[in-house]
């Protein structure tokens, strides 16, 4: 992938995938000439100059026709009334990818014309169809980009009945929740410790359980259905079997917001992929009936402390939905942190890409806590450099500035794995289930405080 930076300096290489649309000036609100009357203006002034230039004053005629219609125009006789729009969008939160469509009524009354709508949509919004049924327009639009956008502005051009005048009306769609497509994953590992709550996964302690993990001797007053007989006919005494508790883990996932890379030849975002993964993990959890908390860095903190339920995952997508528009480094102090941000023996994935050092400041502080530390790498390739535009020492230079830039990337996963620390790579056309099959060998340790 070639490095990118879409935060801080400008871009090197590639346009900015995420522009903003500009729309076009206000336009004006009273009636003006249609292109109809512009023809015909047209053929009038080439009439009135055929006749002066070859003296034929019959050529005159031919203007009589367009010119009667240009004062028809001017007079405003049988103009509609143009009142307003009213639009209405069939949903404001939605996935990216998803269709929405946006319903808009004009207040026309009379008789009216041509009706052209002229959609300047919102960034990474395209438009699918778009539909003229009486005053209705609708139009039908597909978001591609995650974050809190704009869905665009409509330009409705009203016609008179001859088609020879016309007036804008301009509607703004508003805004739209696009929460990122969550990458697939069905894996959900868990640390040693677990809290003291039930769930689905089985603790190492005994409890109330479905999963046998041995037996013992029968005490007076337990229930007999749990008899395991074959151990109690060899051994001559009644022997029960033993289950292990069921817990459910606190999970929280750690955005890396501090830099985004954009590879221009395919359109792959590292802060996309962060996110996205970022979902698929609390998709999971969440659907393990664990608790799920989120915290991004970079720019403005935002955290979301640890829940469970079927509407949490919308609440934690909606806490990083508006980290793009944060365009400065902060990085937050996790000690002055709440508490509930971070529980106690919470197993922590940190998404990032491994760039800026900062983040490995974020990491000695959460081993520090005694945290259970997964970070998954967001892979985004070396540098890349053009060969053939340089001379042969520049070239050696630019190659061993390639070698050392990997080879510091290999040291910061060397110090995380010798601080028992997993590093994952992330290979996002796979899913998740191949990056954490590895935590499946053995439950996540975390330091001992």
């Amino acid at each position: 992938m070639n490095l990118t930076p879409r935060r801080g300096a400008a871009a090197p290489g590639g346009p900015a995938p995420l522009a903003l649309v500009q729309p076009p000036a206000e336009p004006p609100t009273h009636w003006r000439a249609g292109e109809r009357t512009l023809r015909l203006l047209t053929v009038t002034v080439a009439a009135v100059a055929a006749a002066l230039l070859t003296g034929h004053a019959w050529v005159l005629a031919v203007a009589a026709g367009p010119l009667v219609l240009l004062v028809l125009a001017t007079s405003g006789e049988g103009r509609p009334t143009v009142g307003g729009a009213e639009a209405a969008v069939s949903a404001r939160r939605l996935f990216e990818g998803e269709t929405v469509e946006a319903r808009i009524e004009l207040a026309v009354g009379g008789t009216h014309g041509r009706i052209v709508p002229r959609p300047y949509p919102g960034p990474g919004v395209a438009v699918e169809a778009v539909d003229v049924t009486g005053t209705t327009v609708t139009l039908r639009l597909t978001p591609h980009r995650w974050g809190r956008w704009s869905l665009g502005t409509v330009d409705v051009d009203v016609y008179d009945g001859g088609g020879l005048a016309r007036r804008t009306v301009r509607v703004e769609l508003g805004e739209a929740q696009v929460f990122p497509m969550p990458t697939h994953s069905a894996l959900t590992p868990i640390p040693v410790r677990l809290p003291e709550r039930l769930g689905e996964h089985t603790a190492r302690q005994r409890g109330e359980g479905v999963e046998v993990t041995g037996v013992r001797p029968h005490v007076w007053g337990e229930r007999q259905r749990r008899i395991h007989w074959p151990s109690t006919t060899r051994r001559g005494s009644v022997q029960l079997n033993q289950f292990a508790a069921e817990r459910a883990a606190d999970t929280v996932v750690l955005l890396d917001a501090l830099g985004d890379y954009y590879d221009p030849s395919n359109g792959v975002s590292s802060l996309d992929e962060t996110v996205r993964a970022g979902a698929g993990i609390a998709k999971a959890y969440l659907r393990s009936h664990d608790r799920v908390g989120v915290l991004s860095i970079g720019g403005t903190t935002r955290w979301l402390v640890p829940g469970t339920g079927g509407g949490y995952f919308h609440r934690l997508v909606e806490t990083v939905l508006e980290v793009r528009r944060d365009l400065g480094y902060h990085l937050p102090d996790l000690a002055g942190l709440p508490r509930q941000v971070i529980p106690a023996d919470a197993l922590v994935y940190v998404i990032t890409t491994l760039t800026d050092h900062r983040v490995l400041e974020v990491l000695r502080h959460l081993t520090a806590r005694g945290n259970p530390v997964v970070v998954i790498e967001v892979p985004i390739g070396s540098p890349r450099h053009d060969v053939r535009a340089l001379s042969s020492a520049r070239r050696e230079a630019a190659e061993l500035a390639v070698r050392l830039w990997q080879a510091d990337r290999e040291a910061s996963r060397f110090a995380l794995r010798a601080r028992g620390v997993p590093v994952l790579p992330l290979t996002p056309d796979a899913g998740l289930d191949l990056t954490l099959a590895p935590l499946l060998r053995a439950r996540v340790q975390g330091r001992n405080r």
